[in-house]
């Protein structure tokens, strides 16, 4: 039989595992994953016996690769969707409306004068005078939408709106990765404005469809749901293992892994490489220098997660919705926090008598922030709480979970860098490679990434066995 390494446990591997694992003449199949856990990013845990997500929360409904897996692996029947979605933004003295964005970038001047003030309002209106922007090439969000519509837009709308997904600075965010429909809309639309409006109203045709989904206790359960289907149709999964060289041998690929000192050998004749860019580039070094060299280049931030259990009698009457972001120009610690018990019912009933809550700390550049103890950091984040819904009472029990570079950035032209890799590793037959350094940093992506590669994989496969035959 012939045989498959992938080497990442986290959701793209797995994801790309399963996708071979299920497909026609299922190669054999080993998952060798660095840590002692799978899951990556996407882990689990309980605060006060409430079942928590620690990284990823929920998956894009409205892209079919990740629902459709959730449901392949026995899930269906615990698919949720969120009770609300209606999350503010933290500027100033208090928590103010979001206005009508497509990721950040506005689509009515009017309804961002309470979070930008009347004249950074009014200056989004004359956007709509000046030159088309008629674009040929990738620009910075940040900077382009500045110099049509004003700093403020990007300050307080696409920084917490946009740089919270990434973790990253709106300035250097690439548009055609991180908002490719409205980059697309902007090579022929008369003005910003008219191409969100155009967007917006897409959107709102498909209004009846939730955009995110979950599982109940906790969307991480997709990684043991994955775990356990893959063990039964005989895939080997090898944690504690970590992949450090791939070389060619004369009839497929040999991996050394394991510590230096005791080096554990494999042989494949594919290898599906789904860890993050800086070890992705490091193993791939002598194998795709090209490849290497580009993987090298992307920047990673790191962010943590402050998990928190308050009774929910002491739950201020007046915070509502599913939470709230917070743009960075405010000077808080925290960049957004997420009321769980109020965004998942089931997170509401799991709680009891506790409400769980969740907020987020660090951007890229502040990696000082995350040196902080546990401790500081549940202090600091109940202190802008406090300031930001009037939470008082002190937190029943708490949760710090850190994310060391743990968001990939796409910086402008990362799509044309992603092309170069692709192409650079497609001179070498067998192998493929997937993540969120790529094509998206979501689950649903991650896996439709992971899917991609299995497609790739077994093309090379299919070609060997035409070949033998």
């Amino acid at each position: 039989m012939t045989q498959v390494v992938v080497v990442g446990g986290g959701i793209s591997g797995l994801a790309a595992a399963y996708a071979l694992a299920t497909g026609p003449n299922p190669p054999r199949i080993t998952v060798l994953e660095g840590s002692p856990r799978l899951g990556g990013k996407l882990a689990g845990d309980a605060i006060e016996g409430v079942p928590v997500d620690l990284g990823a929360e929920s998956v894009l409904a409205r892209r079919p690769e990740a629902v459709e897996l959730i449901r392949a692996v026995g899930l269906g029947d615990d698919l949720v969707h969120p009770a609300t979605t209606s999350a503010g933004l933290w500027v100033g003295d208090r928590i103010r409306a979001i206005p009508p964005t497509v990721m950040g970038v506005p689509v009515d001047p009017a309804a961002t004068a309470d979070v930008l003030g009347d004249a950074a309002a009014g200056q989004v209106a004359h956007e709509a005078e000046l030159a088309a922007p008629a674009l040929t090439e990738d620009v910075a969000i940040g900077r382009f939408v500045a110099e049509r519509m004003g700093s403020a837009v990007t300050e307080k709308l696409i920084d917490p709106l946009l740089g919270g997904v990434y973790a990253g600075k709106a300035e250097e965010i690439s548009l055609a990765a991180a908002v490719p429909d409205l980059y697309a809309k902007l090579r022929t639309a008369p003005s910003l404005l008219a191409a969100t409006a155009e967007l917006r109203e897409l959107g709102q045709k498909r209004a009846g469809q939730p955009v995110f989904a979950g599982i109940a206790g906790g969307i991480n359960r997709l990684i043991g749901a994955l775990e356990q289907d893959l063990t039964a149709r005989g895939v080997e999964i090898r944690t504690k293992l970590a992949v450090r060289r791939i070389s060619r041998t004369a009839d497929g690929f040999e991996l050394e892994a394991g510590p230096v000192p005791a080096p554990t050998y494999l042989t494949a004749d594919a290898v599906v490489v789904a860890v993050p860019a800086a070890p992705a580039g490091r193993m791939l070094g002598q194998l795709v220098p090209a490849a290497s060299t580009e993987l090298a280049a992307v920047e990673y931030a790191s962010m943590a997660i402050v998990t928190l259990a308050v009774r929910k009698r002491d739950w201020p009457s007046g915070a509502a919705g599913s939470g709230f972001l917070v743009p960075s120009v405010e000077g808080r610690t925290i960049k957004a926090s997420t009321y769980s018990h109020a965004k998942w019912a089931w997170s509401g009933e799991a709680g009891g008598e506790l409400a769980v809550l969740r907020a987020s700390v660090g951007r890229l550049g502040e990696e000082y922030v995350l040196q902080r103890s546990d401790e500081e950091l549940v202090r600091l984040a109940m202190s802008d709480l406090q300031q930001a819904i009037g939470l008082q009472a002190p937190p029943v029990g708490s949760l710090v979970t850190r994310w060391g570079g743990g968001l990939p950035q796409y910086a402008v032209g990362h799509l044309d860098r992603v092309d170069r890799v692709e192409a650079a590793v497609a001179d070498v037959p067998g192998l493929a490679v997937c993540g969120a350094a790529y094509r998206g940093v979501g689950i649903a992506a991650c896996v439709a990434s992971g899917g991609k590669a299995a497609t790739r994989v077994r093309e090379h496969l299919n070609a060997l066995e035409t070949m033998k035959s």
